[in-house]
């Protein structure tokens, strides 16, 4: 282990973020980073326990507990102690194609499932594998994954998000020859487009991207498969296809004055924001990290069709709780709105954990993420509304949202194995001010067009039905893997799923 008595002597630091008042006019990172000197002191609180929760990935009572992807997190928090970082990077790296992401935007179940956080802070994870990647990039210790050898072997990926490149990775070091379809300019998907600059700094995707391409893998942006390729195609083409479209049906608020203008899903915002951003449209650019790779694929970012949707000057509203609906309140303070609430369906979570949400369990407790914080230095407060749903959307003469009505609610238990049940607490229906209403309601699933176009079936719930472990659809060469397959996730699974993909791809065509 690290240092058997650091949990003892050395308290849970954390690096900490810029100051709101500064962050809040630029979109540059927010995070800062702890010298190395107490990185070590970090990770010597790590008391490699017996069973070392952190180190494996588990559903408990509907979420994310541990490490879907199995980082040896006790490992290289002990040589991370020891000031041993290439070794720590190598232990990284077996488990881990992108620690750069995951130790910036992973919410950190790793951390949940810690040990010492049974009665103390636990050890700071994320942040101690985000020092080894970056000082292993300042080494000049990663490098392109090329393959000393090609098997002849062809596979398309379709989607560039965390499981499409996790799985392209994979196939790529077993010597197949991989094209990755992205419909967007840049490639990165959600990684690229879904998360704001300020939290995952465009730099750092298009570092890993650049490796990527350097290692064999081919690219082909502004391309959506089913319109500008078809399925049929690709299948003569490729000896396997992999479906890692992500889940991108929006959930929808369907109540009375939906269709006015104004109303817009998170992600519209979301991307619109960072590619305005990326092309230098918005005020504060950050530069261009396009990615030049001579394979024939257009790869140049194509025009904004239109302005990006901002929130400057005007009264916002963000339905949704989620982590979605906290990067649109960071975007829309940057924007320069001139109010902000959040509005949360669910009753706001406790202090600390209740008695039926015990350790290792993710803490359903109350907390305010990065986009909180900085609405409260801005308005004085947490933006968020809980318990409130919304009723109806009021429009001005243009077909503008003006305003929206909503009603309080309470959550009443379940009777007879049922769902919990809301119902409407008379007298607190309420009018809210809004110019610019963003819909943060989560995600039902992969768009169907993809899924018709190859014949492969789809759940209740439109994911694509294949099996976990295998990835195998109904239809032969044709696997899913990521968010495509199990719904919306988070980003740590979406890699675990990739590689899983990876793995079982290079069976089948090493089989035929």
């Amino acid at each position: 282990m690290a240092k058997p008595t650091g949990f003892l002597e050395f308290k849970r630091e954390a690096a900490g973020e810029r100051p709101f008042t500064e962050r809040i006019h630029d979109w540059e990172p927010i995070h800062l980073h702890l010298p190395e000197e107490r990185l070590h002191q970090q990770a010597a609180r790590c008391m490699d326990c017996g069973i070392p929760f952190c180190h494996k990935g588990n559903i408990l009572n509907g979420m994310t507990s541990g490490c879907p992807i199995n980082n040896l997190i006790p490992e290289w928090n002990d040589l991370v102690y020891r000031g041993l970082w290439r070794e720590a990077y190598e232990r990284l790296s077996r488990t881990n194609n992108f620690p750069e992401f995951t130790g910036l935007v992973c919410p950190a179940p790793c951390e949940a499932a810690c040990t010492l956080g049974i009665h103390d802070p636990a050890v700071t994870i994320k942040q101690i594998e985000y020092a080894i990647i970056e000082r292993a990039y300042e080494e000049g210790w990663v490098k392109p994954n090329t393959p000393s050898h090609r098997t002849g072997k062809t596979v398309a990926v379709i989607g560039s998000g965390p499981s499409g490149l996790a799985a392209a990775d994979e196939l790529n070091k077993a010597g197949h020859s991989v094209t990755v379809f992205e419909r967007a300019d840049r490639i990165g998907g959600l990684l690229m487009y879904g998360i704001p600059n300020m939290k995952l700094d465009k730099k750092l995707v298009q570092r890993r991207i650049n490796l990527l391409a350097e290692a064999g893998i081919q690219f082909v942006t502004n391309t959506e498969v089913g319109r500008d390729v078809t399925a049929v195609q690709l299948q003569e083409q490729f000896d396997a296809i992999v479906l890692c479209t992500g889940a991108t049906q929006p959930n929808n608020l369907p109540v009375p004055g939906r269709e006015l203008k104004g109303i817009h899903f998170a992600m519209e915002f979301l991307h619109g924001n960072t590619k305005a951003l990326l092309d230098g449209e918005l005020e504060g650019e950050i530069g261009d990290w396009r990615l030049e790779i001579e394979n024939g694929a257009n790869n140049l970012p194509s025009p904004i069709n239109k302005s990006p949707i901002l929130a400057t000057g005007k009264d916002v509203v963000v339905i949704g709780g989620g982590d979605t609906g906290t990067d649109c309140v960071a975007t829309s303070l940057r924007h320069g709105c001139d109010s902000l609430v959040q509005f949360e369906i669910m009753a706001q979570p406790p202090e600390v954990r209740a008695a039926d949400n015990p350790w290792p369990q993710w803490p359903r407790v109350y907390k305010m993420d990065y986009g909180q914080e900085e609405a409260a230095a801005v308005f004085g407060e947490d933006p968020r509304e809980y318990g409130i749903m919304t009723k109806r959307f009021i429009g001005d003469e243009q077909g503008s949202v003006q305003a929206l009505e909503t009603v309080n609610i309470r959550w009443l238990p379940p009777e007879n194995g049922s769902r919990p049940r809301l119902e409407e607490i008379p007298g607190t229906e309420q009018t809210w001010a809004a110019q610019l209403v963003l819909l943060a309601l989560g995600f039902r699933g992969p768009e169907q067009t993809l899924a018709q176009q190859f014949g492969v079936s789809t759940g209740p719930r439109t994911n694509i039905e294949a099996e976990y472990g295998r990835y195998t659809t109904n239809v032969p060469g044709v696997f899913a893997a990521g968010d495509a397959r199990r719904g919306q996730s988070l980003v740590v699974w979406a890699i675990q799923e990739g590689r899983g993909v990876g793995t079982a791809v290079d069976a089948y065509l090493m089989a035929g």
